[in-house]
């Protein structure tokens, strides 16, 4: 029992998520108990505007938890300083780079920021994590290249290649597939299978690809207007998680093929 609990890197106990001011709080989601463990792909799905967000804001320390508990390596979230959840925790979003000037080393090598000195300055070793880093992503091509030269499905390589150069245990992505056509959407979720088998890193992202995160994942988590539940896909198909996700007026789970299908 003690071995599972180390293997943990992530988990909640009965948290609420949502939004308070002075005068009214506005809880979104409630009872979210889950477990991520070492080494897993673990996808977050669920409908538009089920709070998938609000979650991974809230698990990264973005925005406060309404009630609840979230650890990492069995330590409170609040417990740990900025500087010390960013050698923990990697935090990839849809947003656009800021500076596109940037070129693709020197934008991987920001994520060695919260291990370099004062002024930034890079260390021999520092230098061959952010090639390591290239290399398990596949980007050797693009190290020279300004960003703002780059694909979309080639930016989104080089943001996973700046939070594998992070170097921390667990990866957090919000929808890494927005705005990529299906090659390119299948491939990235690919890569992120072959990342956390490969490094044991933890790997959690948000995406509405569920039939694609179907096959390739370890652990799902399906977060729905009155429940959330975590467990392997075949579990989750088992135990008809899908057939409610959506109005079934248009959209059907079909348990044989294992994915979405107009109705007809």
């Amino acid at each position: 029992m003690a071995k599972e609990t180390k293997n943990i890197i992530l988990e909640t106990k009965n948290l609420s998520i949502g939004y308070k001011s002075k005068k009214t709080e506005n809880t979104i989601a409630s009872n979210i108990n889950i477990a991520l463990k070492q080494g897993e792909l673990i996808a977050l799905v669920g409908a538009n505007g089920i709070g998938k967000s609000t979650l991974l804001r809230t698990l990264t320390n973005v925005q406060p938890k309404l009630n609840g508990a979230i650890t990492i390596n069995a330590k409170p979230l609040q417990d740990y300083a900025q500087v010390e959840l960013a050698k923990v925790l990697s935090l990839v979003l849809t947003e656009t780079v800021s500076s596109k000037n940037l070129s693709v080393f020197e934008l991987i090598a920001l994520g060695r920021q919260p291990y370099t000195n004062w002024v930034g300055n890079l260390s021999k070793n520092d230098i061959d994590i952010v090639n390591k880093a290239i290399a398990q992503t596949n980007i050797e091509e693009l190290k020279q290249k300004k960003c703002f030269e780059l694909s979309d499905g080639q930016l989104q390589k080089v943001m996973i290649a700046r939070a594998l150069a992070q170097d921390t245990s667990l990866i957090i992505l919000d929808e890494p597939t927005t705005h990529l056509d299906m090659y390119h959407k299948a491939y990235i979720l690919k890569l992120l299978q072959k990342l956390a088998k490969e490094t044991g890193k933890t790997i959690l992202f948000s995406s509405h690809e569920i039939d694609l995160a179907i096959q390739l994942c370890d652990n799902l988590i399906v977060l729905s207007h009155n429940s959330c539940m975590q467990n392997t896909p075949e579990q989750l198909i088992n135990q008809g998680a899908f057939n409610t996700l959506f109005p079934n007026d248009l959209i059907v789970f079909d348990q044989t093929t294992k994915s979405f299908r107009v109705k007809k």
